[in-house]
């Protein structure tokens, strides 16, 4: 049994995996993020572009 507890302590074949796994949610993440700031910004610049084709003036925009 111990000596079973010492291989399985050594073995790192499932490091990988978990580091992969690891980048995939850190990458994830920036993806999600960088959408939700694009997806406000780009919310706010069409409906300033509403406005000002609602209003009929190019002086404010």
């Amino acid at each position: 049994m111990r000596n079973f507890m010492e291989q399985f302590i050594r073995d790192e074949s499932g490091a990988s995996a978990a580091e992969y796994a690891l980048i995939l949610v850190i990458v994830g993440i920036a993806i999600v993020l960088g959408a939700i700031t694009l997806g406000g910004s780009i919310g706010d610049a069409m409906n300033n572009t509403a406005n000002c084709i609602n209003t009929g003036t190019a002086n404010s925009c």
